[in-house]
């Protein structure tokens, strides 16, 4: 990314600095942004102050890079030096630093189908390690591992903290041999250095977990579990979340599987998915969007009428939510949670200037701005939209 933009990156976080913080909108106006070439593009994290970040497909749909946003335009975050990476989850950093993961040039010696493969464009292993990354001032780093070959980072704080997950050099008997994976990985905190990197404790006898969000607060949350395929299923049989150096199970919606946090507000509100009692047992992905409060424990948010799975995926800090909630036939909707009710966000009566369908969102700001994923049903692209509320 060239200086001009970084400077108009700057200039726009000076110009968004005072937005409002607001409770949830009653109405939205809905806009698509620009991609990278590709038919698929979606924000994953919007930030206090509106910068939009995430990923999006190049030309030919195989290779998929991170991408931020900046007056309606993607703007390509590069690799570190493989085919893809990705902005996969809510950063929420307010000074411009993301995280995420992207591909280096080596292959992995051990063949693992790490954890990234799933979130890149095709959706199938390429054999390349994959690493988590800082990106800050035009510039990608790698983050370390505890000595393994790949991770993953999820989110920042605005305090020089990042959180993800990392292989050690342990060969565990409790990974799952069908994905190939091999190696133990950890919960991490990365930072304050670049070369920081710290693994937080897991429960009980568990092996194998994942950082997925932290608050300004320094409050983690996350995945305990075992090795299994370094993609939830069993690796989360525990939603955990750190703080002062403890880990809290924060419980379960029935099932010990899947049970992930996604994004974790200032004021400790968490909100995820969790595995629910299905025909298909603990293995089969059958989730519901979940909330935990101190206060009231995990508790589930449903879905749609008609609809058989949920996510919630962010909240902001007034505590309202977003997500996705999906028909038996994988066709969904973005949604928001307000005062324990559920939305629909493709509603006429909820937004305006919608062209397409409202897939999935993916996170809220403070000022209750979403951004996330919209299909066009004729066309079959996926564009990353936001939708900002009435009057802001």
């Amino acid at each position: 990314m060239s200086r001009i933009m970084l400077t108009a990156a700057v200039c726009m976080a000076g110009l968004l600095a005072e937005l409002p913080m607001t409770a949830a909108a009653d109405h939205y106006q809905v806009r698509t942004l620009g991609s990278l070439g590709g038919t698929s593009s979606s924000g994953s994290s919007i930030n206090r102050f509106g910068l939009v970040s995430g990923n999006s497909n190049l030309p030919g749909d195989q290779t998929q890079h991170a991408a931020l946003w900046l007056s309606g335009s993607a703007f390509d975050l590069g690799t570190l030096g493989g085919p893809n990476s990705a902005i996969a989850w809510p950063v929420k950093n307010d000074y411009g630093v993301l995280v995420g993961i992207a591909e280096t040039a080596q292959m992995d010696p051990l063949g693992e189908n790490w954890s990234c493969y799933i979130f890149f464009a095709t959706g199938n292993p390429s054999g390349h390690i994959c690493r988590g990354f800082v990106w800050r001032w035009g510039h990608m780093q790698a983050l370390p591992t505890l000595g393994g070959n790949n991770g993953f980072a999820t989110g920042a704080n605005d305090f020089g903290l990042a959180v993800g997950w990392a292989e050690n050099t342990v060969h565990d008997s409790t990974c799952d041999p069908v994905s190939h994976q091999v190696l133990q990985f950890k919960p991490v905190v990365y930072g304050p250095g670049d070369d920081d990197i710290h693994a937080l404790p897991l429960i009980g006898t568990d092996t194998s977990g994942a950082a997925t969000a932290i608050n300004n607060r320094g409050q983690i949350v996350g995945i305990s579990g075992l090795c299994d395929q370094a993609i939830g299923r069993y690796t989360a049989i525990h939603a955990v979340l750190w703080q002062d150096g403890k880990a809290t199970d924060l419980g379960n919606l029935g099932v010990p599987a899947w049970n992930t946090p996604m994004a974790i507000n200032e004021r400790g509100v968490v909100v995820g998915f969790a595995d629910v009692a299905n025909p298909g047992g603990a293995a089969a992905l059958y989730t519901h969007a979940f909330v935990w409060t101190p206060a009231g424990g995990m508790r589930d948010l449903g879905t749609l009428p008609k609809d058989a799975t949920s996510q919630a995926l962010g909240i902001n800090g007034q505590g309202t939510i977003v997500g996705q909630s999906c028909d038996s036939l994988g066709a969904c909707h973005a949604v928001m949670w307000r005062n324990g009710r559920i939305v629909d966000l493709n509603s006429p009566q909820v937004t305006s200037g919608v062209s397409g369908q409202l897939w999935s969102a993916n996170d809220i700001n403070d000022a209750g701005v979403i951004t996330g994923q919209l299909l066009n049903p004729v066309t079959k692209v996926y564009s990353t939209f936001v939708a900002v509320p009435d009057g802001l």
